[in-house]
């Protein structure tokens, strides 16, 4: 073996070690970066239906996944997050080492606003999560809850108060047999007016609490338009008010049958309130060109401002408050329509001309042969 045996054989088994090495640190680093997409593909998987907005975001604030709710509200903006409301309570969290909360308010994909509850939320490893939870809808619930109870308020004082002071003055006219009558007779009309608001609230509470669905049965519209005209036919002979009904024989539909009597009940009774002795008010129904079931409620009354029209199916509101209050009216009835509908999967819309009159109606699925099975 000659002198140089030694250090080439030493040469060549170093090298191949070193290969060995290497290979095997690419194979692990291979390996890993295999793992870290494979793990970042199915956390995306994972995120991407949620209906919240979800983001993972790395030490140095790089966006690895995220849901679709939160890409659409701009909160992932590719690998940036955003906006810098976001960046600014991920960075106080990161710093006390503690998950922080904050509210913010972002532009939806339609441009409606959202609110939304933002909480992030430090890792062990420098990652982190951002969850934003929308309470728009939370917040449109308690607003409309304590408008609703602001409203009930006012319109349960004002017949309380008619009541209280009527009382009293047919008790100092007691030596007056006209006046006492006179006075008794408005305090009926405001009793009247009491139970019938009282009796709205409690329909209207109960739509919002109940699911008319559960036990739906199969409805006849003919007898629910008869039965609707029936009740209002006392209230349009003392208007003048001439009422028609004219029903596609055999329509029906899966629902409650009190309920969508009560629904074209308070169609009839606004129309009838809308109008002048002499008029009309035509009640039909048929099938429109979607296969749904179309109420029509038609008056030629005085008709609704496009304005008011927008707010026609608010609680309380009403067109005229004077003409409605002589009426009877609450100013629920509309609204009552509207909950009717949406619970049996319809909806309620309205065509109106000043001075020309008003046409509701209250579109519904027609019962069809499946629904028997």
């Amino acid at each position: 073996m000659t002198p140089y045996a030694p250090a080439l054989l030493g040469f060549v088994l170093g090298a191949g070690l070193g290969t060995l090495t290497v290979w095997l640190m690419v194979r692990r680093a291979a390996q890993k970066a295999r793992g870290q997409i494979v793990n970042r593909h199915h956390l995306g998987e994972i995120l991407q239906p949620m209906r919240a907005a979800v983001i993972v975001v790395t030490e140095a604030d790089y966006v690895l996944a995220a849901s679709d709710f939160a890409k659409n509200l701009g909160m992932a903006r590719g690998s940036s997050l955003g906006p810098q409301a976001v960046v600014d309570l991920l960075t106080d969290a990161r710093r006390q080492e503690r998950a922080l909360e904050s509210e913010m308010r972002v532009n939806g994909p339609r441009g409606e606003p959202i609110h939304l509850a933002i909480r992030a939320v430090p890792l062990s490893n420098g990652a982190a999560v951002i969850i934003g939870e929308d309470r728009s809808e939370d917040l449109r619930f308690s607003e409309t809850r304590r408008d609703f109870v602001a409203n009930i308020s006012h319109e349960l004082k004002t017949p309380i108060g008619a009541i209280g002071l009527l009382a009293e003055a047919a008790d100092s006219a007691a030596d007056d047999p006209e006046a006492v009558h006179m006075f008794l007779a408005k305090l009926a009309k405001e009793t009247g007016r009491l139970n019938e608001l009282v009796s709205q609230i409690i329909a209207l509470s109960r739509l919002q609490s109940d699911d008319p669905m559960l036990s739906a049965t199969e409805v006849v519209i003919s007898q629910v338009l008869e039965s609707a005209v029936a009740r209002c036919r006392q209230l349009a002979e003392a208007g003048q008010i001439s009422v028609s009904v004219q029903a596609e024989y055999g329509l029906m539909v899966v629902g409650d049958a009190e309920e969508l009597e009560t629904a074209v009940t308070n169609l009839v009774q606004n129309a009838i309130a809308y109008s002048e002795p002499g008029a009309r008010v035509a009640v039909t129904s048929a099938t429109d060109a979607d296969q749904m079931v179309a109420i029509r409620v038609s008056d030629n009354g005085i008709g609704i401002s496009e304005e008011d029209q927008k707010r026609i199916f608010e609680r309380f509101f009403r067109v005229d408050a004077d003409r409605s209050r002589a009426s009877g009216g609450t100013g629920l009835g509309l609204s009552i329509v509207k909950h009717v509908a949406v619970a049996h999967g319809g909806e309620v819309t309205v065509w109106s001309r000043a001075g020309q009159g008003s046409t509701f109606t209250l579109r519904l699925p027609i019962r069809k042969d499946d629904d028997q099975k």
